[in-house]
């Protein structure tokens, strides 16, 4: 049972990855940079456990916070340009970040022991979850409460009034400017909203881990970012969690026993996928059909 509770962590952690760029596609922004808010969040989480002590909770919001602030500052410089341009802005930041955590030496000394972040040799020693006694149920239950604390917060937001603004900009930038939506400001938040997320994400994952270092945030990290909710179609947040489902539960995992061939079969099925449902997983239409669905059932309840 290890195994399989291990592998709903890590879907987990990925899923609010996914619904952290889920936030930032709805406005038709395509960001790499989720993998460098994810970063900041890893190391701010675990540094305030490790060496102030720190419960895991208002450590993560810390984290968050502060990968919502610097998404915040990269925001307004980056999103000022689009398409191609963007996308190079963002990676060159994911790429600053990972390099910045690549030199970081801080450490402090506990006991004979010293522990903290040392450059290219990662942080280590991050056991908030063994030294309270957490099984692998608990971790799960706790990550699946904050994907769904997340997923129902977006969920609501998607059907506010902000979440109309955010696809107004993203299905027409000229139409949402002239009735007086301010871009930026439209942009800059919904990459604050995903940096916060992509922040709790990161969090949860240097905990999970219990060591990290600077190449766990490198480019496929944050092209499975995006992957997610593209793949997964942003009609809904639920389209997002179900493509984290497809792609780590059975590419990355279900199909394991292939070895290095599942490289070469990995891209292959993103593509038929995204040939035989181009509008993502979960589309208008079969969303459409869950909602029937649970909606007869609820009136049979």
């Amino acid at each position: 049972m290890d195994f399989y509770y291990s592998l709903a962590q890590i879907i987990g952690f990925h899923a609010l990855l996914g619904l952290s760029a889920y936030v930032v596609l709805l406005t038709g922004q395509v960001s790499l940079a989720q993998a460098g808010f994810f970063a900041i969040g890893a190391y701010v989480a675990a540094m305030f456990t490790v060496l102030a002590g720190w419960h895991l909770v208002p450590a993560m919001l810390a984290a968050g916070l502060a990968a919502a602030a610097m998404a915040c500052i990269v925001g307004f410089p980056a999103l000022r340009v689009r398409g191609l341009m963007l996308v190079i802005a963002t990676l060159a930041f994911g790429e600053a970040v990972r390099l910045f955590f690549f030199n970081f030496d801080y450490q402090v000394a506990k006991g004979e022991v010293k522990v903290g972040p040392l450059g290219g040799e990662g942080f280590r020693q991050i056991r908030w979850f063994p030294e309270h006694g957490w099984t692998g149920l608990d971790v799960m239950l706790f990550v699946w409460t904050v994907v769904a604390l997340v997923a129902g917060a977006l969920w609501w937001l998607d059907r506010s009034r902000f979440g109309a603004v955010l696809r107004a900009v993203g299905e027409d930038e000229l139409a949402a400017q002239s009735v007086g939506l301010n871009l930026t400001a439209v942009k800059v938040t919904a990459m604050t909203i995903g940096g916060f997320i992509a922040g709790l994400g990161g969090a949860i994952y240097a905990h999970y881990t219990t060591h990290i270092e600077h190449s766990n945030f490198g480019v496929l990290l944050a092209t499975f970012a995006i992957a997610y909710p593209i793949l997964g179609g942003l009609r809904n947040v639920l389209g997002t969690i179900v493509a984290v489902i497809f792609v780590q539960g059975f590419l990355v995992e279900g199909l394991r026993f292939l070895g290095d061939w599942r490289n070469l079969l990995f891209g292959a099925l993103i593509v038929l996928a995204m040939n035989l449902r181009p509008n993502g997983l979960i589309d208008a239409a079969t969303a459409r059909r869950l909602a029937r669905l649970f909606g007869r059932e609820a009136r049979r309840a």
